[in-house]
C-alpha cells in the first residue's frame, strides 16, 4: 500500500500527523483541539460547542463572508463538530486547494469573538438548545450521563443548557479560547495526496504564534454512583428507557470487545434486543451503543414503546444482559468482524475518513496505529474477550433513566 504515516512537533508543542497517499484524488486537514464539554466549568457549560460556532463568525481580517465563500470558492467539503472530548474544523478538497484550505482553516481559529458575534450566536444556541428539548431520546440521554457522572466534568451537556449559556459572557469565552485552545492541545491530522513537509513548514508558519494552554484534563476515572428516576414530560406520548454503565476506555485494548459486545446486544440488525424486543413487538426501538472516552467510556441501552410496558421492556433488556455473557459464541463475532472490517476498508478509500481516524485516535491516545492493525485486533477478539469485558464492565449495573408522559 502507497500510504506512509509522517508526523512532526513544532516546537510550539502543536504535532502534525498525516497518512500521505501519492496516487489519491482528494485530500483532508482537520484542526483537533483536546477541549470538549468535560473540560469545562459547570457555569460555563456549552462554552466548547459555542465557541465552535465563532469560529465561523470571522477574525479580525475575515469576516464571516470570507470565510464561507473561501471554502465554497474551493470546492471544499468543510465542517466542524464538538463532543465531551474534543472539537474539530475540517475541510475536504482535491490536493492542489489543500494548501489553501489549511490556511483557512488555520485563520478561522483565531476568532475576534466580536460582542455583536457573540450576541447574535447565543441566540442561535439557544434555539439549538430548544430543539433539542423536543428530541425524547436527546432529552433522556442528557438526564442519564449528567446522573451517572455527577459532579464529573463529563456529566456536562455539549450543548450546555438554557441557563449556561444565557449566563456566559463574552469574557468568559474568551478566557476558556485562552486556556484551551492553544497550540499543545491542537493535533492537525492531514491525509491523501499531499506533500507532508511543504504542510509543515506552512502550519508552523501560520501557527507560530498560538499561545500554550492552561491547566490538564482530569482523567481519574470517575466516582460513579448509580441511579434509577423518572421523567414526566407533556409533549410526549410514547414511553421511553435509557441504561448508562462503564466500559472501556479509549485506550484499553478490551475497546473493540466492547464495541462488539454492544452490537451483539443492540445493534440495529439482527441483535439480541431486536430479535427479543422488536420483532416481538413489545418495543418500537430497541438498541446499545459504546464509547470509549479518555480515562474511561460508557455503554448506553435505550428502548422506547408504550409507557405502560416500559417495566416490561427493562425485564427483557435486563434478561438479555445477564444471558449475554453465557450465550456468546463464534457464529455471534464472525459477520460482525466482517461488518466492521468493511466499514473501515471502505473508509480508508476517503481521505477524510482516513483524517478523521487518525485524528481522533491521536487526540485522544497520543498514538498511531495502521488501519491494518487496527482490523487484526478486530479480528482477534475472541468470544472468551467478549466475556471477560462483559463480565468486567456489566451492563446492568447502570444509572437506568425513563420518561413518560406527565398524566401516566
Amino acid at each position: 500500500m502507497s500510504i506512509q504515516f509522517q508526523s512532526a512537533t513544532l516546537e510550539s508543542g502543536m504535532t502534525i500527523i498525516a497518512e500521505t497517499d501519492p496516487q489519491a484524488h482528494s485530500a483532508a486537514a482537520g484542526f483537533f483541539v483536546k477541549a470538549g464539554a468535560r473540560d469545562e466549568a459547570t457555569k460555563i457549560m456549552g462554552v466548547s460547542h459555542f465557541l465552535e460556532h465563532m469560529m465561523f463568525k470571522g477574525t479580525e481580517e475575515l469576516s464571516t463572508e470570507d470565510i464561507n465563500q473561501g471554502f465554497d470558492n474551493l470546492g471544499a467539503s468543510n465542517n466542524a463538530y464538538t463532543s465531551r472530548e474534543m472539537t474539530c474544523f475540517y475541510a475536504h478538497v482535491i490536493p492542489e486547494n489543500l494548501t489553501t484550505a489549511t490556511e483557512l482553516l488555520s485563520k478561522m481559529m483565531r476568532p475576534a469573538l466580536r460582542n455583536s458575534d457573540f450576541d447574535t450566536e447565543k441566540n442561535v444556541i439557544l434555539e439549538e438548545i430548544a430543539m433539542y428539548q423536543d428530541n425524547p431520546f436527546w432529552v433522556l440521554y442528557e438526564e442519564s450521563i449528567a446522573r451517572h457522572y455527577g459532579s464529573h466534568g463529563l456529566a456536562h451537556r455539549v450543548l450546555g443548557t438554557k441557563e449556561s449559556v444565557s449566563d456566559l459572557s463574552r469574557d468568559e469565552m474568551a478566557q476558556y479560547f485562552n486556556d484551551r485552545y492553544a497550540a499543545d492541545k491542537t493535533v492537525v491530522a492531514l491525509a491523501g495526496n499531499l506533500d507532508f513537509d511543504k504542510s509543515v513548514a506552512q502550519i508552523d508558519s501560520l501557527c507560530k504564534g498560538w499561545q500554550t494552554s492552561v491547566g490538564n484534563r482530569d482523567t481519574a476515572t470517575p466516582n460513579i454512583k448509580t441511579s434509577s428516576f423518572t421523567l414526566k414530560d407533556d409533549k410526549v406520548n410514547r414511553g421511553y428507557l435509557i441504561g448508562v454503565a462503564q466500559a472501556p476506555a479509549s485506550n484499553d485494548d478490551q475497546r473493540y470487545a466492547a464495541a462488539l459486545l454492544a452490537q451483539i446486544l443492540g445493534g440495529v440488525d439482527n441483535s439480541r434486543l431486536h430479535w427479543a424486543l422488536i420483532e416481538t413487538g413489545i418495543a418500537e426501538e430497541a438498541q446499545a451503543g459504546y464509547d470509549g472516552l479518555d480515562g474511561t467510556g460508557d455503554y448506553f441501552v435505550y428502548a422506547s414503546g408504550d409507557p405502560d410496558k416500559l417495566d416490561d421492556i427493562w425485564e427483557v433488556i435486563a434478561k438479555e444482559i445477564r444471558s449475554l455473557k453465557d450465550s456468546l459464541t463464534d457464529d455471534d463475532l464472525s459477520g460482525l468482524r466482517s461488518k466492521m472490517a468493511t466499514a473501515a476498508v471502505l473508509g480508508s478509500e476517503r481521505p477524510n475518513d482516513r483524517m478523521q481516524r487518525l485524528g481522533r485516535l491521536w487526540t485522544m491516545t497520543g498514538t498511531y496505529l495502521p488501519l491494518e492493525d487496527e482490523l487484526k485486533k478486530i479480528e482477534a477478539v475472541t468470544v472468551e474477550d467478549l466475556k471477560a469485558v462483559a463480565e468486567a464492565f456489566p451492563l446492568d449495573n447502570c444509572t437506568l433513566g425513563k420518561l413518560i408522559p406527565a398524566d401516566q
